[in-house]
């Protein structure tokens, strides 16, 4: 979300939570529902596959954060466009323009350094650790989580395995990502062939006090919801052939399809500093999936694969 936006705390939370909750399957719908943890060993190393590919990529991403008053209604409207690429497993996000103006003279200067840095930051860090701010490992997550009503169901047209969670109240924890995690529920689901999370939601079930609530305290009901979808860039590379020796599109490599995110959703109501009460509405569509290529420096783009 914008970097800019103070409540964004809560969203960070929810999505660093979050971020590596994956579990897989196997194909077949008459197949057994699969043991959590050692599909968990085989997302993660799948995603470290997937990770190497995702780094040829970039994609637009146009966050807007919308301020709204108690009764729902918008007081002020933000955007913000940014050029998103990987770097070690990382997310990069270049901002290009804001609230509709590309960027200029030292505002345009000042981002350029910050990228740089961020980069450079990227390369040193390993992929699964957060760039920024506390993390906390999908292991550790599982022992604070409850998992609840696993299921199978098809979601965009694509067979999927569902997931309830909810925090573990007494679950000691340690540091400010896992006691976030206590206050959470939510849903997630898996694409059952690429053991990718396709969609998933969560929201905080009590009110989480930051250092204390001193600082701020994210309110009951904040929510944030995450797709991704399988993307089929647009490039001239020869199909390779995938993990069943069929021929594959351009988004796949080495049997691996190639996933990125398009789009998200939040809704935060957080006190700061005992005093102001803010409440954030946020929206992220992420699109114009492009290769790094002579093509991509002339625009050329590609779409979201569209389900049946």
């Amino acid at each position: 979300m914008m970097r800019s936006s103070m409540p964004a705390l809560g969203v960070m939370l929810l999505a660093t939570a979050l971020r590596g909750v994956a579990f897989g399957a196997e194909q077949g719908n008459n197949a057994p529902l699969p043991a959590v943890p050692q599909l968990m060993r085989e997302v993660q190393e799948h995603q470290r596959q997937l990770d190497k590919i995702r780094e040829a990529y970039t994609y637009t991403s146009l966050q807007t954060v919308q301020d709204i008053d108690a009764s729902g209604q918008v007081k002020k409207t933000e955007t913000e466009e940014n050029e998103d690429f990987f770097v070690n497993g990382h997310v990069i996000e270049r901002t290009v323009k804001k609230n509709g103006k590309p960027l200029e003279g030292h505002e345009l200067d000042k981002e350029t350094q910050r990228v740089m840095k961020q980069v450079e930051k990227a390369e040193k860090i390993p992929p699964g650790q957060a760039l920024e701010g506390p993390s906390v490992s999908v292991s550790r997550l599982l022992e604070i989580m409850d998992v609840r009503n696993e299921r199978r169901e098809v979601y965009r047209g694509r067979p999927t395995i569902v997931f309830n969670f909810v925090g573990r109240k007494d679950a000691k924890t340690h540091g400010i990502v896992e006691d976030a995690s206590k206050k959470l529920e939510g849903t997630i689901w898996i694409d059952e062939a690429d053991r990718q999370v396709a969609h998933l939601e969560v929201r905080f079930i009590d009110n989480f006090h930051v250092v204390g609530g001193i600082f701020a305290n994210v309110q009951k009901g904040s929510n944030f919801s995450f797709d991704q979808s399988p993307v089929n860039p647009i490039d001239k590379d020869p199909p390779h052939r995938n993990r069943f020796g069929e021929k594959d599109s351009p988004g796949r490599s080495a049997g691996y399809v190639l996933w990125l995110p398009t789009g998200g959703e939040g809704m935060m109501a957080v006190r700061v500093l005992l005093v102001k009460n803010l409440r954030q509405r946020f929206i992220e569509r992420d699109y114009d999936f492009k290769r790094f290529s002579v093509e991509t420096q002339e625009g050329k783009d590609a779409k979201a694969l569209k389900e049946n």
